[in-house]
Formats: C-alpha cells, structure tokens, sequence
C-alpha cells in the first residue's frame, strides 16, 4: 500500500505524520532521518492493528501541489498587516 506522509519543519528538527493512520508519528533531525523514522513507524503501526484484530485502513488521502499566484500572496501580507494593525488576534 502506498500511503501518504506529511513532513514539517519545527524549531529544531522535522516531524511527521500520516493522515490515513492517525496517531502514527515521527521526529528526526534531517528530513531523511525523519522519512527513514515514519517508514519505521508505519511498520509497527501497522502490524499493532494486525495484531489486535483491526482493519488496515486504506489510503485515502491525496497530495497535490498548488501553484499561486504572486499576487495572492502580496494579498495576503495585505490583511495579515490590516489585521495586526487592529490588535485581533489570528491564525493561520
């Protein structure tokens, strides 16, 4: 089966998760690291659900990449700024 993985980029490292197997996680150093440690995960997670009896769930999530335009983003910064002007609060 192939499933997809998110990898982000935190203070300090990187993580990961996929969202057709919740719960399933990980953390590395470098984004090889971190690939290599969620492949290791999806394994035991994996077999934990075969192991108890459960469902494997499909893969069902689908990635894709979006072009934007860069007037879009120019946009953006627009209301950020609009809005840290008037002291409200958000998030993105």
């Amino acid at each position: 089966m192939r499933y997809a993985i998110v990898v982000e980029k935190t203070e300090n490292n990187f993580s990961a998760y996929v969202p057709d197997l919740p719960g399933c996680v990980a953390t590395g150093f470098t984004i090889e690291e971190t690939e290599r440690e969620i492949r290791e995960a999806m394994g035991f997670h994996l077999e934990g659900l075969a192991e108890d009896g459960l469902p494997i769930p499909q893969p069902t999530s689908i990635v894709e990449y979006l072009e934007i335009a860069a007037s879009l983003i120019t946009c953006y910064h627009c209301v950020q700024l609009q809005y840290a002007s008037t002291g409200v609060k958000y998030r993105v």
